[in-house]
């Protein structure tokens, strides 16, 4: 019996460790947490997840809005285009703060890798 207890005890810490590692969405950085502090991301490879808003797509190239609830980020793709309005996508990419203005900041994502959430 104390075996089996203390064998429990020892799977408690990596079960929780793998539920929260399942909550994380893939290691997604909030777009508020990039458009509030731009100039230590920029240039930076980062993650974000959200549903796609305006987009738009021409000859293999494309740009959407993608919203994750905290803000919204303009997505640059030079290669599968732009996906549809509604979509949840999930888009690894290069940061790229143009300016910050008062308490706005204008920035990019160029996308390299797209993905399902």
């Amino acid at each position: 019996m104390k075996i089996r207890r203390r064998f429990s005890l020892m799977l408690l810490p990596a079960a929780m460790s793998l539920a929260l590692l399942a909550g994380c969405k893939s290691g997604a950085t909030p777009i508020r947490t990039l458009l509030d502090d731009a100039p230590r991301y920029d240039k930076q490879t980062v993650r974000i997840v959200g549903t796609v808003g305006h987009s738009m797509g021409v000859l293999g190239y494309g740009a959407y809005q993608l919203d994750d609830g905290t803000g919204k980020l303009t997505v640059v793709t030079k290669e599968s285009g732009a996906p549809r309005e509604g979509a949840q996508v999930g888009v690894e990419g290069e940061f790229r703060a143009a300016f910050t203005l008062g308490t706005e900041s204008v920035a990019v994502l160029m996308e390299k890798k797209r993905y399902t959430p």
